[in-house]
């Protein structure tokens, strides 16, 4: 499973690096298409959660009052980190530098980001190889309009592009570490999962409803309404699919 955990990893970087390129090739293009991908995000997102990663909990043997209290924490875990995010940018406001703060938000969180992604892959490859492909897949789904709009930001921060372009790879390459973190604890790692993934599917969960859908809402256009509908589906479905595999 080792090998697989970090063949996962390199491809979430990997396309994470190609929705950048992508970007700086073809912006407008993308910016008319990026709340497809959101959609899509969403549909996997939630998918992965409540198909994949919740029953898998369940047959752990935890408590459902246990389970149901590492949901609603992996919820408040991730507010708290928005709002902390939120905080900290707020207080810098006031500075005028050439790079502007938020940029450096942006590579912290997102750092922090990767290396989590790559602990839950890795756990999740633990588990069961058809857990750990749906968690990767909903990993890759939600990467490729983050990683789009975090290099939009950090070139509205000062970057240039290519500076952006290679931050971005060493966030990326957090992930790694994510993953060499959950072979370290490998000997208790089954127990590790049982409780990281349930906060992991509040986390999804949270991103979701909190921050995906809002920015789909904003969009009041009937056609692509709903084409974000049958792109929410879709992501389902592409979870739904891979129970089959099981």
């Amino acid at each position: 499973m080792k090998l697989y955990s970090l063949l996962a990893v390199a491809i979430v970087s990997l396309v994470s690096l190609v929705g950048v390129f992508t970007l700086s090739i073809n912006e407008e293009r993308l910016r008319k298409n990026i709340f497809f991908f959101v959609s899509l995000a969403v549909g996997a997102l939630l998918g992965d959660a409540f198909i994949h990663i919740i029953p898998e909990a369940f047959e752990s043997g935890i408590s459902s009052v246990t389970l149901s209290i590492l949901i609603i924490a992996g919820i408040l875990i991730f507010f708290v980190i928005e709002k902390f995010l939120h905080w900290h940018h707020h207080g810098e406001d006031a500075q005028d530098n050439h790079i502007h703060p938020v940029g450096r938000l942006i590579l912290v969180s997102d750092g922090v980001h990767n290396l989590i992604d790559g602990l839950i892959i890795g756990a999740s490859f633990m588990v069961s190889l058809p857990v750990g492909i749906a968690t990767t897949i909903a990993v890759i789904l939600h990467e490729i309009p983050q990683e789009i709009g975090d290099f939009g930001v950090l070139i509205h921060s000062g970057y240039s592009k290519k500076k952006a372009l290679w931050l971005n790879f060493i966030s990326a390459l957090f992930a790694i570490g994510g993953v060499l973190l959950s072979f370290v604890l490998k000997e208790s790692i089954e127990s590790f999962a049982s409780y990281a993934l349930p906060i992991a599917a509040g986390g999804f969960i949270y991103i979701a409803m909190a921050d995906l859908i809002p920015e789909l809402n904003k969009n009041k256009n009937s056609r692509q309404s709903i084409f974000q509908i049958f792109a929410v589906i879709l992501g389902v479905l592409a979870m739904l699919a891979l129970v089959m595999l099981e």
